[in-house]
């Protein structure tokens, strides 16, 4: 069954979670915008698939899915067509139906236009080229991951697909980062994942990019991926991401 068409309002909403890239709250929004997520207009995100709200306190935090960013890329390619009049609601259609422009000629994605690196530590250091993996040594999945020191250690052994992928994700992250907020390519990561199914994995990178303390980037400069990180990657939204920072 086709999803509802969404109305004006509605779609206004997700466009302005598409523009903050996090999880924010109502109280946020009415500061920041003068509007909430609520009633009907959060019924329809949340029927639909497009956006998240849980309670926090005693208002709601919402953040766009990945069905709501492939819907905001289909908005940017086809226009809206939801009914709104004015000059405000004209000037809506006209700059997102007019940012695949943008996109085309820089080959960018949404995802990369809108996505808030800015409000990770440490991404002016995200540029400099990683240093090749140490050897790992396995450890118990039920300790905490923490950063270990940089000095050379057994390999790692394959870990069972039966093991909470996320706290496997975390445990190859701490243990393949070389200080506090580093960043570490997924090429690096996946090999620690022992038979982890990889559409499983995939499906925790994306839902763990919800968290605070995990964000999933793009490599900068695209011309010097290899064929090893292009497979490797991730698609959120409608980007392929290439690197996790986890924070402490």
């Amino acid at each position: 069954m086709p999803d509802k068409p969404l109305s004006f309002s509605a779609t206004c909403a997700l466009l302005i979670l598409m523009a903050e890239d996090r999880e924010v709250s109502n109280p946020e929004l009415k500061e920041k915008y003068g509007v909430t997520v609520t009633g009907k207009e959060r019924t329809a995100l949340n029927d639909g698939g497009f956006v998240t709200s849980r309670r926090t306190g005693r208002s709601f935090s919402h953040v766009l899915t990945d069905k709501g960013w492939h819907h905001a890329s289909e908005l940017v390619r086809d226009g809206i067509s939801a009914p709104g009049t004015g000059f405000a609601a004209a000037a809506v259609k006209a700059l997102v139906g007019n940012l695949q422009r943008h996109i085309d000629r820089s080959e960018t994605s949404l995802a990369e236009i809108f996505g808030r690196e800015d409000l990770v530590p440490g991404l002016n250091e995200s540029s400099m080229p990683e240093t090749p993996a140490e050897p790992i040594a396995q450890q118990s999945l039920a300790q905490p991951p923490t950063t270990p020191p940089p000095i050379p250690q057994p390999p790692l052994e394959s870990v069972p697909a039966s093991e909470d992928v996320e706290t496997l994700i975390r445990k190859a992250y701490a243990q393949l980062a070389d200080r506090p907020n580093a960043w570490v390519s997924l090429t690096r990561l996946r090999p620690l994942l022992g038979d982890a199914p990889r559409d499983e994995v995939d499906t925790v990178l994306r839902h763990m990019t919800r968290r605070p303390d995990v964000r999933l980037v793009p490599w900068e400069n695209q011309k010097t991926l290899t064929q090893a990180d292009q497979e490797a990657a991730v698609v959120v939204g409608d980007q392929p991401k290439h690197r996790i920072w986890i924070g402490a």
